[in-house]
């Protein structure tokens, strides 16, 4: 039996590895239901116990959660990207895969929605890979390694997989601005 969890999934999750069983986590209380918990990402750590998920995906959800935000209580920066990403790492088992779709540089998508206060590079993903990730020196305590991170159309990811690009074309369109996105596939390493 393998579970799948949808970070940010609205009403609807995705389940883009096929998995047996579908959950979800989003903000908003009104989505709650059996299948679907509300979580403030970035705040609050999944509710979910360690190594349960085979898969865990974000789509369009990245570059929504801070950077940096200060913890009056606590009396501390706190880094919530760092903190999801660590939580995207803790539900996962060995070897479990993360999928992520996000809006990203140089592209104008990444920073036209006011709400965009991470901005993606081809590079982020970088900081949780590897055998030393440079997140460590902000709290991370997982690995990943990557499978697959490549720019995008995300037309290619929301249903029309028919697109297929020379590489002349993709070239063009990612320097100007038409591969708005990143793909990332990471693998959990434990």
């Amino acid at each position: 039996m393998t579970r799948h969890l949808d970070i940010g999934c609205g009403d609807k999750p995705r389940n883009p590895y096929g998995c047996d069983e579908l959950f979800g986590i989003d903000q908003s209380e009104s989505f709650a239901n059996g299948t679907i918990r509300a979580c403030q990402l970035g705040l609050e750590s999944f509710p979910y116990p360690d190594n349960y998920f085979d898969s865990v995906s974000a789509y369009d959800l990245l570059e929504h959660i801070p950077r940096q935000a200060y913890d009056y209580a606590g009396n501390r920066i706190r880094f919530p990207f760092v903190e999801v990403m660590q939580e995207i790492w803790r539900v996962l088992k060995s070897d479990g895969k993360f999928f992520a779709l996000t809006p990203a540089y140089p592209a104008k998508q990444a920073f036209q929605d006011p709400t965009h206060v991470n901005i993606i590079t081809d590079d982020t993903h970088s900081y949780f890979c590897g055998g030393n990730p440079l997140a460590r020196r902000y709290g991370f305590t997982g690995r990943f390694e990557p499978n697959q991170v490549k720019p995008v159309m995300p037309e290619e990811i929301y249903g029309d997989t028919s697109l297929k690009l020379h590489w002349r074309k993709f070239r063009y369109l990612y320097f100007k601005g038409g591969l708005s996105h990143l793909s990332w596939e990471l693998v959990a390493k434990k």
